[in-house]
């Protein structure tokens, strides 16, 4: 074997030296005939710690949780054709979500690239399959460009709107021997941004003026760090605060004039009926947070995106502000604190009966559950990371009542895609590993990447998983009873999960009391290791109210003329 000094300098090294000048410190994947060279030169650099998934879906969804928890760059590396169809549709939650990720995939030998000849992993068109999953989907076309093509795509993943952009490498040219130059200029693991927002005085007139303010937070406040510019807006205006699933943490949570994820409660609807401002800022107004944009809005609304196609998509804005939301929030806060602006306590006052309403009525609902959402928040750190799957018990109060008073704390299926929740829980862990990181999850989600639960215990990452088995799909049945009075296919056969996370080197118990619950949580935040409890849901009995699904759900399933 050659000594590492006498190794050719190859695509792959270019690859990998981009990858090290942007900061990159975890990749995940699974190494294949038609990634190899990139594996091997990762191995040779040394910097860069390689995470063996059990399947490229859970590849991405880890680099999605690495880079969510973390706000750092996500990297995956998958294989060619099914392999990277493995990984479509996780991609396509890093892009519903807006994750800065980069996707490294093989592709056949350029010169069976298209012909149909049956090389092996060939895919009909991959770039076009890939292309519908992310932001953008590019191929290398000359080993020689390799060091820019590799650096604009990471510029583009972490461009907002941030999301998830796939490069393909020909498995001819990772090998292939090319000269080692170096590209000097533009960089793309800055820091300092120059503030380029600029307010026009109408828009601070509008804030000025506003008795019944509104401000409604999303993930563009998280993922530009805006979220002490934020807060200080809200408390120098007096605005409620509500915030999208994915804004939450953008404002803590016990904060007097934060509402929260309650968007489509009727109660907030009513109040927002009555509000004289909206300002909106990162926020994408998804249909299923907003019962199908019927949640009513202010007419006057100041639209704060660093995404120009954000404007008027959802909702009409009677200004829109297009830029950084950190800029944008400093530049309105230094203007503001040039007038005088006065926060009605008595509007204050209101937006606080406001906040205890919702959380009563949702409280209200939930039965022996209450129990286990006062448990976790007592007995977790602040700054748990909490991520949720796509679960009856997550949809109802682990995006609501179970309270984020920090950034990046929060995690969840955007694109609405169950059982992510794992392998995402697994890379949020492997990114702050100092953390507490909790999963919540049902039965039905969990078996489609259970085979991570390996991973985690490989690396031993101290995840908790708190696994609600009902023995099928839970949110579906409840819907489906709604709809139409019935239920079909949703009723599953759970194995003995207990003996399976055993088996995979997890501790596990199961569970059926809130009073268990709370015992066996106390227990898996202390020991440190990867751990299950398995919520018996059959024997912790019923929520007081069932779940029906996101406000009109029922409805929209039953049979109707269009």
């Amino acid at each position: 074997m050659k000594k590492q000094e006498e190794i050719e300098f190859t695509t792959a090294d270019s690859i990998v030296k981009e990858l090290v000048q942007a900061g990159v410190e975890a990749a995940f994947g699974i190494v294949s005939i038609h990634n190899m060279p990139i594996y091997d030169a990762i191995l040779r650099e040394g910097s860069i710690k390689l995470i063996c998934s059990r399947g490229e879906s859970g590849a991405v969804n880890m680099a999605d949780g690495y880079a969510r928890a973390t706000g750092k760059l996500g990297v995956v590396i998958t294989s060619t054709g099914t392999g990277a169809g493995n990984a479509a549709g996780s991609l396509v939650e890093a892009w519903a979500a807006g994750v800065p990720l980069l996707h490294l995939t093989g592709e056949v030998a350029s010169t069976y690239l298209g012909t149909g000849r049956g090389y092996i992993h060939e895919c009909k068109d991959q770039l076009s399959m890939m292309s519908g999953a992310c932001k953008n989907a590019v191929r290398l076309r000359n080993p020689a460009q390799s060091a820019a093509v590799v650096r604009k795509a990471i510029q583009e993943a972490l461009t907002a709107p941030t999301g998830p952009v796939t490069l393909e490498i020909p498995i001819d040219y990772q090998s292939a021997i090319i000269e080692d130059i170096s590209l000097d200029g533009i960089q793309v693991a800055t820091s300092e941004k120059q503030s380029t927002a600029f307010i026009p005085e109408q828009a601070v007139e509008k804030m000025v003026e506003a008795r019944r303010p509104v401000i409604w937070a999303g993930g563009g406040v998280i993922s530009a760090n805006a979220s002490q510019e934020l807060q200080k807006l809200a408390e120098i205006l007096g605005t409620a605060v509500i915030t999208s699933q994915s804004g939450k943490g953008s404002i803590p949570e016990n904060h007097e004039q934060c509402i929260g994820h309650f968007a489509a409660y009727e109660s907030t609807k009513e109040f927002l009926q009555n509000a004289d401002l909206l300002i909106s800022v990162g926020v994408r107004f998804r249909g299923n947070e907003t019962s199908n944009w019927k949640v009513p809005v202010p007419e006057e609304h100041i639209a704060i995106d660093a995404d120009l196609q954000a404007i008027n998509r959802n909702y009409k804005s009677t200004i829109g502000l297009v830029g950084d939301a950190k800029d944008m929030l400093a530049a309105l806060i230094q203007k503001l604190e040039e007038k005088s602006v006065y926060a009605d306590p008595s509007y204050v006052s209101e937006v606080r009966s406001l906040r205890n309403e919702v959380r009563a009525q949702l409280r209200a609902t939930l039965g022996p559950y209450e129990q286990f959402v006062d448990g976790m928040r007592e007995i977790l750190p602040k700054d748990t990371i909490i991520v949720r799957d796509v679960t009856v018990q997550a949809n109802v109060w682990g995006s609501r009542l179970f309270e984020i008073y920090e950034p990046r704390t929060s995690i969840h299926a955007s694109g609405g895609g169950i059982g992510q929740g794992l392998p995402t829980a697994i890379g949020a862990q492997m990114g702050c590993q100092d953390k507490t990181v909790v999963l919540m999850a049902g039965d039905g989600g969990f078996m489609v990447n259970v085979g991570e639960m390996v991973t985690a215990a490989e690396e031993n990452l101290p995840v908790i998983i708190v696994l609600f088995d009902d023995s099928g799909y839970g949110v579906l049945r409840n819907i489906q009873e709604a709809a139409y009075g019935r239920q079909v296919a949703v009723d599953l056969l759970s194995p003995d999960f207990v003996k399976l996370a055993e088996s995979m080197h997890f501790d596990a118990v199961r569970i059926g009391s809130g009073d268990e619950f709370v015992s066996e949580l106390k227990k898996a935040k202390e020991r440190r290791k990867p751990s299950m409890i398995v919520v018996d849901m059959e024997a912790v009995g019923p929520m007081a109210k069932p779940f029906g699904g996101p406000p009109g759900a029922a409805e929209a399933f039953k049979p109707k003329k269009l």
